[in-house]
Parts: structure tokens; C-alpha cells; sequence
């Protein structure tokens, strides 16, 4: 799962509340809110609106200058609605509790499992084991890894697994951050891997059960499991070898063999035969990998159902997986605060008119466009807008809402305008602004120009791949 569930970075990397640039965020937060206010806005933006894009204003350099805690800037937003008289508080907090909400909690309850039980280690040390010495190889094993456990977890705890392996192996190896091109394509490959492994499944990210609510709150289309893997299972076969081959391109290995990887088969032993705590974890994944895929047929199982269900699963009688307090833990409190005042920001900008005036003024006369000229010019503004609005949950409610709304009134499925959308608000490739990188890069293997380049290669492979999917396989599951 990707919480797109894209979210800032943990409170670990939360400035000091004296900090001076803490004083200089929130100082710059207030001015451009004043400024927004007051100076005249453009005639088809209403008043309402116009307030609406000062929060926006607010609460986007709050969020990205991290200063005031990410989870209190969530709970500024929904306390500005009222206050900017843009919505009143029942209203605000009717939508700062939706769905999604609860699917990142019990996504972050599966995680907690998978990390308790020692799946995770147990997985990355099988996966390191086949990789041999080869330092290339090393580095496509990594990738695949992330990929994989990034399809039924967060981005960012599957990122921060790797990026924990691959520090240890930094470690042995005796390299020093940000001279050592091998470490640099690790530590960028890493975080690429686990942001495409996101998008194969709707499980896979908050992103994409963002983006699936909206589309259907307000394009009154249902994204159903496997019509969104149509398009997303072949995206990851074919963007993951290519990231590979791009890093290495750009950031060859600086030594043919990577020997520290000899430990792994020690290691391995050391862990034993699967446990019984393992087996019971990967039963409830595998069940509820099922169902999820069954959703697609019946309705009834729902994505956010199957999900609260097997988290409370692992909580029965005889289970013995964890405590509560445990879970409680490594629950990303801030992810989920996010997620609601990102749901509450992206209905109030709809219904001030803000979220349309945004895309009429970036994207007008896209209803004159052709199916492939459609796909190609939304995912490719979304790729670009990542670099104003580097948080994918926050370009999922400020684009998709104005975009469905805006192919029903031509006639359009509003799966064709939207969906791209919420595919490519996991494109975060270009500057390590997203969270997912961020994890990475505060490890100073990597500066944050290294990133921009390959980043925008695999963007535009990105753009090209989601267009000729949507294209090609969008009709035969009704996207088109």
C-alpha cells in the first residue's frame, strides 16, 4: 500500500517548535493567506472560493515546511473551513471522516503484522539471497523487493525495510554517504520501487482508495479490484525493469561484487522454519487478497470492508499476533489526520468552486481533446503539479473532483479524465519532496538534483505507459 498513503515524513523529522524556520513557515503561512484574502481574485472565482484557496495556501506550506506537526496542520484544516466561513464545523468533520480513512488504519494494522510476526525480515533475507554478489543484480533484487511488499503495504514502511537493509550493507561495505554511485542507486531505486510497486492493486496505496472515492463520489463510476489492475499490473511489469535499467544507467555501481551479501544465508538460518504467528499472518493476507480480487464480482466485499475485517482478524482469540498497544505504535497517526483533512479540503474545494476554477484554467477545453490527447495531457499536468503539491492524496482532491464533474457534464466517463489522475499522483519522481523519497534522502546518500533526471526520464515513461493502457485495455473493463 502506497499512504499514498503519500504523506509526509514522520515526526522524527519535525522541526523544533523554536526553530527559526518553524517561526518562518508559519509567518509565511499567515502572509500568503492575507494576501490571498484580500487582494482582488480573478471573476470567476467565488468569494467562497477565493477563502478556500487561502487555507489551501495555509495548510500546503504548513504541510511541506513541516512547521507545526503534520498531524495539527490536518486538524488546522478542517478548523479553517468554519472559521473562512467556507463550510460549517459539522459539515467539516462529516468529511474528514470518510472510508479511506479507515482503510489506512487497518492497512496500517496489516503492516504491524507483517513487521511483528518477522515476515518482513524473513522475506527481504530470501530475497538477498538471490541475489549473489553481483553488485547490478544487488541492485534489482532491492527494487523488486520493495515492489513487491509495496503492493499490500504503505510506500513508506516498505521503503524504510529496504532502506534499513540496505544501510546495514552500507554498514559492511564501508561506503561513505554521497560518494559511493552504487549507494546512490539503491537509495533512489528504493523508494522508485516501492512508489510503482503502489499502484498495481487499489490495495496497494491511500492513494488509489482516494482517488477510487472520489471518482465515485463525484463521477458516480465505480473503479471495481481488477479494473483498476488492468491497468496497473502491466504498469508495474513494465515500469519497474525500466527504473532499473535507468539508475544503473546513470549510476553504475562503482565495484563489480558486493561481498557483504555472503552473510545472508547465516542469517537466514538463524531465523528457523516459518512460525506459527507467520502462517497465521499469511493467512489472513492471502484470504484477504482474495476477496479483495472477488470484490470485483461482488460487490458486498467491499475493498475498505475486506480490509477492517482482516485487521480485526488478527485481534481474535488465539491469534497471538500483537497487543493493541503494540499496533498503536506503529500506527502513522499523522497519515491518517492527513487523509481526513484531505478528504474535508478536496469536498470544500468543490463546493466553493475552487477546484473547478483550477481546472478550467489549467485544463479548459480538454472536452474538444481526443481519448489519447485526454490521458496524455492530465497525467502529464499531474506529473508537473507533484513539484507545487508534492503530497498525492492533496492532488487526488484538488483534480479529480472538478475533472469527474466535468466529463459528466460533456458526456464523457468520467474514469477517462480522472483516472489518470489518480494512477499518476504516485508519479513523485522528479525532487525527493514526497514522502516516500524523503525517507531516503534524509540519509544524505543521494543530493536532490541526483533524483531529477533519471526522475524525469521515468516520468515520461510513465505518462506514455498510462496512455496507451487507458487507451488500449481502458475499454475492454468500461474506463473508456
Amino acid at each position: 500500500m502506497a499512504t499514498s498513503q503519500n504523506t509526509p515524513p514522520s515526526t522524527a523529522s519535525q522541526l523544533p517548535s523554536n526553530s527559526p524556520r518553524a517561526f518562518v513557515g508559519v509567518a509565511a503561512a499567515a502572509l500568503l493567506a492575507l494576501l490571498v484574502v484580500t487582494v482582488p481574485g480573478p471573476e470567476a472565482l467565488p468569494a467562497e472560493g477565493q477563502r478556500m484557496a487561502a487555507i489551501f495556501a495555509v495548510v500546503l506550506i504548513l504541510w511541506t515546511t513541516e512547521a507545526v506537526p503534520v498531524g495539527v496542520t490536518s486538524l488546522l484544516a478542517v478548523v479553517l473551513l468554519p472559521i473562512f466561513g467556507v463550510a460549517d464545523l459539522p459539515t467539516a468533520f462529516a468529511n474528514f471522516i470518510s472510508p479511506v480513512f479507515f482503510f489506512v488504519l487497518a492497512m496500517f494494522i496489516v503492516a504491524q503484522a507483517f513487521i511483528s510476526s518477522g515476515l518482513d525480515q524473513r522475506f527481504s533475507l530470501w530475497l538477498l539471497s538471490k541475489a549473489g554478489t553481483d553488485s547490478r543484480r544487488v541492485v534489482l533484487v532491492f527494487m523488486v523487493g520493495t515492489c513487491l511488499i509495496s503492493t499490500i503495504m504503505s510506500d513508506v514502511p516498505a521503503t524504510a525495510i529496504f532502506m534499513a537493509l540496505a544501510l546495514g550493507l552500507f554498514g559492511k561495505m564501508g561506503l561513505t554517504p554521497g560518494r559511493s554511485s552504487f549507494a546512490k542507486a539503491l537509495m533512489i531505486g528504493i523508494p522508485f520501487a516501492a512508489l510503482i510497486g503502489g499502484v498495481a492493486t487499489p490495495a496497494g496505496s491511500s492513494i488509489n482508495i482516494l482517488g477510487i472515492f472520489f471518482i465515485q463520489e463525484y463521477g458516480n463510476v465505480t473503479i471495481r479490484f481488477l479494473d483498476w489492475m488492468v491497468i496497473g499490473v502491466p504498469m508495474v511489469v513494465i515500469l519497474l525493469p525500466l527504473s532499473v535499467r535507468i539508475l544503473l544507467w546513470f549510476y553504475p555501481p562503482e565495484m563489480a561484487h558486493v561481498t557483504a551479501v555472503g552473510d545472508v544465508p547465516t542469517e537466514r538460518a538463524a531465523l528457523g522454519p516459518v512460525s506459527g504467528r507467520e502462517w497465521r499472518v499469511l493467512v489472513i493476507l492471502g484470504t484477504m487478497i482474495v476477496l479483495w480480487v472477488l470484490s470485483t464480482w461482488v460487490p458486498a466485499l467491499n475493498v475498505v470492508l475486506v480490509s477492517l475485517v482482516g485487521a480485526i482478524t488478527m485481534f481474535l482469540p488465539g491469534m497471538r499476533l500483537f497487543t493493541w498497544k503494540e499496533v498503536e505504535r506503529g500506527i502513522g497517526w499523522e497519515a491518517l489526520l492527513m487523509v481526513g483533512g484531505v478528504t474535508a479540503l478536496g469536498a470544500a474545494s468543490v463546493e466553493t468552486g475552487l477546484a473547478q476554477w483550477l481546472v478550467d484554467g489549467s485544463l479548459g477545453g480538454l472536452e474538444d481533446w481526443s481519448h489519447v490527447g485526454i490521458v496524455a495531457l492530465v497525467s502529464a499536468f499531474t506529473v508537473v503539479i507533484h513539484l507545487a503539491l508534492p503530497i498525492g492524496p492533496v492532488i487526488n482532491s484538488v483534480l479529480i473532483p472538478p475533472l469527474a464533474i466535468l466529463a459528466l457534464s460533456t458526456g464523457q466517463n468520467p474514469a477517462l479524465y480522472a483516472l489518470p489522475v489518480a494512477f499518476t499522483a504516485s508519479c513523485a519522481f522528479l525532487l525527493p519532496l514526497d514522502a516516500v523519497p524523503l525517507v531516503t534522502y534524509t540519509k544524505g546518500y543521494y543530493r536532490m538534483l541526483d533524483m531529477f533526471t533519471p526522475g524525469v526520464i521515468l516520468s515520461g515513461c510513465w505518462v506514455v505507459l498510462i496512455t496507451v493502457l487507458m487507451v488500449w485495455l481502458g475499454p475492454l473493463v468500461g474506463l473508456i
